[in-house]
């Protein structure tokens, strides 16, 4: 998949072309829907998704709690695997976020990238202060010669699909509901870094990731399903994971530890994507030591369980 971070960049191969636009936070339901209808609306054609980079809310909010599903890279990676070919990744800066609603769409779509049409949701906004609607975009589209579809909100149990919804599901301990929405297991996608080692001396060696600039999903104990994504281990594993401060051994900064089953082998270094399958219970202490690891056995037991029945 080509990325393209400027809209200034011209080339003319891309000029003409069909693309979704948005955020793409998750890559949830309703964001493939928006994608789907620019795969409908120009199907002999590459499919195009333009979003921003680093997040619009990030940039106006550099100090608010992390709230992103994904970052940019798994992101990118998730639009690769459902068939984009161009992403459009601009650059989100001051310029960029101080144009008026007709300047972006005068500078960006049509001057800077030259689109014949574009696709969004139904509660796009765009232009300094959000203040351009999907009704503005379809009068500039008539008035500067491009497309514009509208794709309808899905809804999931009477909930529209959403990033805020989702982020709540994740929040309150309920994955199955946000893969609902999502359309896939929400997955962490890092990393693996040098942990201490504390599982491996418990028997239960664990594969460390970051979730630094995430949303953090409710701390505990899930069953997961891991891909490594390169080195010399590649492949789908299942397995079960913390998400917390390790309460047990005095708290520390919040990060993901998987315990791979029926694996053996080094994994610093590796790209891990955990998906998570479904909560089992919250971080814990314990009174000692043996009562932690027998916890840490029923946990493995109740998640063989859980994914043996998927």
């Amino acid at each position: 998949m080509r990325i393209i971070r400027d809209y200034q960049f011209n080339d003319d191969q891309t000029r003409g072309a069909t693309v979704a636009i948005g955020n793409f936070d998750g890559v949830h339901r309703g964001h493939r829907a928006v994608i789907e209808l620019a795969r409908q609306a120009a199907p002999d054609a590459p499919l195009g998704v333009l979003t921003f980079e680093p997040h619009p809310r990030a940039f106006f909010n550099p100090d608010a709690p992390p709230f992103r599903l994904m970052s940019a890279e798994a992101r990118a990676s998730r639009l690769e695997k459902i068939g984009v070919d161009t992403l459009y990744q601009l650059n989100f800066n001051h310029a960029l976020s101080s144009l008026s609603p007709r300047d972006f769409t005068q500078r960006v779509i049509c001057d800077g990238l030259g689109l014949a049409h574009v696709v969004v949701g139904a509660d796009f906004c765009f232009g300094k202060g959000r203040t351009g609607t999907v009704e503005d975009l379809r009068q500039f589209g008539a008035e500067m010669g491009f497309g514009v579809t509208v794709a309808p909100l899905i809804e999931y149990s009477a909930d529209t699909v959403s990033s805020t919804a989702i982020r709540t599901a994740l929040r309150d301990g309920r994955p199955r509901d946000a893969a609902a929405m999502l359309g896939h297991w929400h997955r962490i996608e890092s990393e693996v870094i040098g942990g201490e080692q504390r599982g491996r001396e418990l028997g239960f060696p664990t594969a460390n990731q970051s979730l630094d600039g995430l949303h953090m999903p409710a701390f505990g104990v899930y069953a997961v399903l891991v891909d490594v994504l390169d080195g010399p281990h590649a492949g789908q594993y299942r397995g079960a994971a913390s998400i917390g401060i390790r309460p047990m051994f005095d708290g520390g900064h919040p990060n993901l530890e998987t315990y791979l089953f029926d694996f053996t082998g080094n994994l610093y270094g590796a790209t891990l994507s955990v998906g998570l399958v479904d909560y089992l219970r919250p971080e814990m202490t314990f009174d000692s030591l043996d009562a932690f690891i027998a916890q840490m056995h029923a946990d493995c037991d109740t998640t063989r369980t859980i994914l043996d029945a998927l």
